[in-house]
């Protein structure tokens, strides 16, 4: 089954299975008039499709109340949005630890380093991971027991998914954390693994997931990962 992502920016992605047309944490939604070529949704675009939106958290680089406004346009559209985010109550709100079962898919929730959840998604025969803001935190100048502490909490919930077969990952690997931008990535793919690894949360710095090709702690699942540089680019998994 061939597998279509594309980069939105940030942790945005829309990824399209046989019967689905799913959109992740998207919140940048300019420049105005361009369309998915771009890494904008125009709804117009995505009309006829089995729509299924997830939003992870409210922080503002994960998600915007414009995506409610798609509902005027798109025919078949569903939302799947964190507990702590004030939806449209016809959304679907799911907390962590819960399951949801929408029909033709089912969704786990896992819970957050930071705020909201994680997706673990079954759709179409396939397992799929959106992290949102469930990390490693690492970062230089913290106190280091609540580096330690924030570590803790990331390997509890990775440890859940043992024994789960994931087809895509989506996963943070942010510049800002330097040295230790692939803690995260790391432990993930040495306790889950994933078919294929989009890494996330660049803030639009692309050039340094390139600097991560020769970095010896990535050789392990190189052949694993989706690079990628432009907004719009197509990612395809056969």
């Amino acid at each position: 089954m061939s597998i279509e992502i594309r980069y939105l920016y940030h942790s945005g992605f829309s990824l399209e299975t046989a019967r689905h047309f799913l959109i992740f944490d998207y919140y940048l939604d300019t420049p105005k008039g361009c369309g998915l070529s771009k890494g904008v949704i125009d709804p117009e675009e995505i009309r006829e499709k089995n729509v299924v939106v997830f939003s992870s958290h409210s922080h503002p680089d994960h998600y915007s109340p414009r995506v409610f406004s798609w509902r005027k346009t798109v025919k078949q559209i569903r939302y799947v949005v964190a507990d702590e985010i004030r939806p449209p109550e016809d959304a679907v709100k799911i907390a962590p630890g819960q399951t949801v079962d929408l029909g033709d898919l089912t969704v786990h929730a896992l819970e957050s380093t930071d705020l909201g959840v994680a997706f673990l998604v079954r759709v179409d025969g396939l397992n799929l991971y959106h992290a949102g803001d469930l990390n490693w935190w690492h970062w230089d100048g913290e106190p280091e027991e609540d580096n330690e502490e924030m570590g803790r909490r990331f390997r509890e919930q990775i440890d859940t998914l043992r024994g789960e077969k994931i087809d895509v990952a989506f996963l943070p690997v942010d510049p800002r954390q330097k040295e230790n931008a692939l803690l995260g990535l790391s432990y993930f793919m040495k306790t889950v693994g994933a078919r294929a690894v989009v890494p996330m949360h660049s803030f639009g710095d692309t050039e340094f997931y390139d600097s991560l090709k020769t970095d010896p702690a990535l050789k392990p699942w190189l052949n694993n990962i989706l690079f990628y540089r432009s907004r719009g680019e197509i990612l395809t998994i056969d």
